[in-house]
């Protein structure tokens, strides 16, 4: 089975994050139900999966920015 790279991962995870947003984190028909998989989880390799395709690593200070205010 061929792996998949990080673009292709990122757009499937997507998909999940937006299957959960439309039609919800679980479903009963009848006797069957689905549970879709954790929507903080996937936000969280979602994170991840987004690092990797800008070259970088997350980390704790991810999303962090600096400002530099100099006195004149």
């Amino acid at each position: 089975m061929e792996q998949m790279t990080a673009e292709e991962m990122l757009a499937e995870v997507n998909h999940a994050i937006y299957s959960i947003c439309v039609g919800g984190q679980s479903y009963k028909i009848g006797s069957r139900q689905l549970n879709r998989a954790d929507l903080k989880t996937l936000y969280d390799i979602k994170n991840d999966l987004m690092a990797q395709v800008a070259g970088g690593t997350p980390g704790l200070l991810d999303d962090c920015y600096v400002a530099v205010f100099d006195r004149r």
